[in-house]
């Protein structure tokens, strides 16, 4: 695994291991960028289940003005840090010495939506990528379609098992595209 584009092209980064985890692989993060080409310059994104970081990491990469990574794994948080670090978006070891324009939120996603609101964020991207056998795709997709974190344009991209259907609608947002990369699929949403 590795940053596709960007400042940090090519830097390798460290996933987790384990039977339920799953990073988002090269192909899927390549298909990604290509799907949001040029849109991510500036851009501000939540990722949800964020994993080893790797898509919040490409969007830093690629000029992101904000990223805001959601984890509640302690070791993935860790490695996190590690990957931000190998990149150079972390100042240092010490996780004092953030750069300005990331947050970890060492929380469940449901518990973060509602940190997010009170603190007024928005998002012109949110990445929402549970582990594939916690069937969290609704409640997590209703409850961001009901908060007020989500610009007027955004984009609310699911990865999921091809296999696993994802419904057209959840609450306003409702299905505007779906792109399939070999086991793996992306649903994109918006208003």
């Amino acid at each position: 695994m590795r940053v596709i584009g960007g400042t940090a092209k090519s830097t390798p980064l460290v996933s987790l291991k384990g039977a339920r985890v799953r990073p988002t692989r090269d192909r899927v993060r390549e298909s990604l960028s290509n799907q949001s080409a040029g849109e991510i310059a500036g851009a501000r994104l939540l990722g949800l289940f964020a994993g080893s970081g790797a898509i919040g990491i490409e969007a830093l990469s690629r000029g992101a003005a904000e990223v805001v990574f959601v984890e509640l794994n302690s070791k993935a948080q860790a490695i996190i840090y590690q990957n931000l670090a190998k990149c150079r978006f972390l100042d240092s070891e010490s996780e004092e010495k953030k750069s300005k324009n990331w947050i970890l939120l060492k929380s469940n996603a449901l518990h973060a939506l509602k940190v997010l609101a009170e603190r007024d964020h928005q998002f012109d991207f949110v990445y929402v990528d549970p582990p594939y056998a916690d069937e969290l795709y609704e409640e997590t997709l209703i409850a961001l379609a009901r908060s007020r974190l989500l610009a007027e344009s955004a984009q609310v991209i699911a990865e999921h098992h091809h296999k696993t259907v994802l419904q057209e609608n959840y609450d306003k947002l409702s299905l505007t595209k779906t792109r399939k990369i070999g086991d793996t699929c992306l649903s994109f949403y918006g208003f």
